[in-house]
């Protein structure tokens, strides 16, 4: 959603478009449409469309990034972009977020998460980080909604990745997580010590660090899966320290599978409010809305 009535959508042709959601009659109509923004050869050729992979929004502004490596800034009231990087990333570039108002997080197929400063005219990025050893694709990512230093990045792999961008090239934390690619991760927008993850292997994760469960059993049965915990520490501290804490000898995270029974791929998801959204590969859209019951 760019605001109340538009949303923006990106397609595996390359364009991207803003349609405008008429609630009077239920309807959509195309407000704005920037064909073949992302391309492979050239723009002008009819089959050099490239699949644009993420989009987000912070009205009136809207990045895109795509296979071909290229990021875009559009403004939802101009038709041509405000500016493009053209070879921003020599590999697929899969999600991007907003780190602050005026610098993006993207997510590569080689395993690096980039920052990018919008106000610098060059086109390069201002920080570079990456996983070590195999270089795994990343396939999404998100910033923490109150410490903008602490972003989760999700893999093919599997894997939830916890970042400190304030140090370090490399993730502070390395999560064993889903059984195949984690297609998205959210940070609660409101209660962050929640964090939800869904993958390719059909489960959606809710992460906890915001209670003491040391006094619980180590293992909780969930639908046939065991719930897991990770270490981690916030005795005198603020809940934030959960997500960076590498202290094993505190207290613990705990995850449940909110889809047990699940076994076709999730492939997005959302939260607003108490409400948790995802679709699946079951051409369905789910709503929970018992989030912390």
């Amino acid at each position: 959603f760019l605001d109340q009535e538009r949303i923006v959508v990106a397609s595996s042709t390359g364009t991207v478009t803003v349609f405008r959601h008429h609630q009077n009659n239920q309807t959509l109509s195309a407000n704005q449409r920037w064909e073949k923004a992302h391309y492979h050869v050239d723009q002008d050729t009819s089959c050099g469309g490239a699949a644009c992979t993420g989009v987000i929004c912070n009205n009136p502004e809207i990045v895109t990034v795509g296979e071909d490596g290229r990021i875009n800034l559009f403004r939802a009231d101009q038709k041509d972009a405000v500016r493009t990087i053209d070879n921003a990333d020599s590999s697929t570039l899969h999600a991007v977020t907003f780190l602050r108002t005026t610098e993006i997080l993207t997510v590569n197929s080689i395993g690096q998460l980039k920052i990018w400063d919008l106000r610098q005219q060059r086109n390069e990025p201002s920080q570079i980080f990456s996983l070590t050893g195999d270089r795994v694709p990343l396939h999404c990512v998100d910033r923490h909604p109150n410490q903008q230093h602490i972003v989760a990045t999700g893999g093919q792999d599997g894997m939830l990745s916890i970042w400190d961008i304030r140090q370090g090239t490399m993730p502070v934390s390395l999560l064993n997580a889903h059984e195949a690619e984690m297609w998205e991760v959210h940070f609660h927008p409101s209660n962050p010590d929640h964090l939800f993850t869904c993958s390719e292997d059909g489960s959606l994760w809710h992460w906890d660090t915001s209670t003491d469960i040391s006094e619980k059993p180590s293992f909780l049965h969930q639908g046939g899966r065991s719930t897991t915990y990770f270490s981690h520490n916030t005795i005198n501290q603020s809940v934030v320290s959960a997500w960076l804490s590498n202290d094993p000898t505190k207290d613990r995270m705990e995850i449940t599978n909110l889809i047990p029974n699940q076994t076709l791929s999730v492939n997005s998801l959302d939260i607003l409010g108490p409400c948790l959204v995802y679709g699946t590969d079951a051409e369905a859209i789910y709503v929970n809305r018992q989030l912390f019951a």
